[in-house]
Formats: structure tokens, C-alpha cells, sequence
């Protein structure tokens, strides 16, 4: 899965100026922007429950592979199914809440505010819903592996094995890799939040407000 998905749906967007933005470009923009988002969306949805479904699948097929002793693997199917449930839902949601095109402009920017708080929150919790779980799953699926490897190969294998310094690296460096991957997907989604959502929301509020106090 591609922890690097929400920094892309931002980056299809030109970045937010903020309150300092002009009443009129941001009305004049707002339909091709809000389009835009909503397209971005959906294609991060549908691929992140895509890639879910493709990785359980995987997961299962290692486990028919290997044998009931890959058992713990179902808990790892179990971590990815829910996050792929989770854009599932999601994409229920903004089906559920879709406006029509002649949407007055006030409920369709209402409705767009309301969506990038949604958004922000997500983001906010990432470690909560997505990057734990998908971490998770990757530990069980590691550990599962290597403690089938333990069981399996001849003890003087292993032994010859444990006393080569290449493994012991090469266990390192794939914990660490997985580390900064997650801490990189926490990183990009704040700057997300900081330098997209944020300035994003200032400028329709500003818009809102200026709608609503227009004679």
C-alpha cells in the first residue's frame, strides 16, 4: 500500500495561497478545483482498497503455501481487510453526501469546508487507522515467516545462519527501511495538512464569509 497516496492527492491541486487570496479568482476557480479534489479522491480511495484486497490475497496465498503453522497470518489479513474497509466506507460516505451540479454555491462550499476538516482529521490520525495497522500486519507477517524458518530448517543450518553478520544486517536495515517508510508517510501527510489543507480551508472560509455578508 502506498503510504504516499494522501501527499498525492494534494499535489494534484496548486497550492493554497490562504486568506490572502482574491474573492473573485477563488470563486471564479472554485468549481475545477472542487471537481478536482473529489476526482483525486476517489482514484486514492479505490486504489488503497484495491491494493488491500491484492495484498490479503497474497497474504492468504503464502498462508495456503506454507500451512496451518502460518496460521498468525490471518491477523495480518485481518489489519489490511480493515484499513481497505475503511476507504470503503469512505467512498459510501461522499457518495452518500454527493451534491448535484446546480447545488447552490453556499451548500456546495459548506459542504467542501465540512469535507476538508474531514480530510484534516484523517491525516491528523493516520497512525491510528492506517499506518498502525498496516505496520502491524507487516510485523506479523515477518515474524510469522522467521518463526517458520526457526522450525523448519535443520539446527545446523540455522546455527551457521545466526553467525553470519549479513543477516543480522540485513534484519536491521529492513526494520529500520520499515521505520522511516512509516515515519516519511507521517511526515508528508502533515506537510499535506500544514501547506495544502489548512491554507485551502482559510480560502473558502474566506469565501464564505464573504458570500454571506455580500448585500
Amino acid at each position: 500500500m502506498n503510504w504516499s497516496d494522501y501527499e498525492a492527492v494534494w499535489k494534484r491541486q496548486e497550492l493554497p495561497v490562504g486568506t490572502s487570496s482574491d474573492i473573485a479568482t477563488l470563486q471564479n476557480a472554485f468549481e475545477t478545483k472542487r471537481r478536482k479534489l473529489a476526482t483525486a479522491l476517489i482514484v486514492r480511495d479505490w486504489a488503497e482498497a484495491s491494493a488491500g484486497i491484492a495484498v490479503s490475497l497474497a497474504y492468504a496465498r503464502i498462508w495456503w503455501s506454507i500451512g496451518r503453522e502460518a496460521w498468525p497470518l490471518v491477523i495480518a489479513m485481518i489489519l489490511i481487510l480493515g484499513v481497505t474497509a475503511f476507504f470503503v466506507k469512505e467512498r459510501m460516505r461522499t457518495h452518500r453526501n454527493r451534491l448535484g451540479a446546480q447545488a447552490p454555491l453556499l451548500t456546495k462550499l459548506s459542504a467542501d469546508i465540512a469535507e476538508l476538516h474531514h480530510q484534516r482529521r484523517l491525516l491528523l490520525t493516520l497512525w491510528w487507522w492506517y499506518l498502525g495497522p498496516i505496520a502491524l500486519a507487516v510485523a506479523v507477517f515477518a515474524t510469522t515467516l522467521l518463526r517458520i524458518a526457526v522450525i523448519q530448517l535443520p539446527p545446523e543450518l540455522l546455527a551457521t545462519l545466526l553467525k553470519q553478520p549479513f543477516i543480522w544486517a540485513l534484519l536491521a536495515i529492513t526494520v529500520v527501511g520499515i521505520g522511516l517508510l512509516l515515519w516519511f508517510g507521517w511526515v508528508i501527510n502533515r506537510r499535506a495538512v500544514r501547506k495544502r489543507i489548512e491554507p485551502r480551508l482559510d480560502e473558502l472560509e474566506k469565501l464564505q464569509r464573504s458570500l454571506l455578508t455580500s448585500p
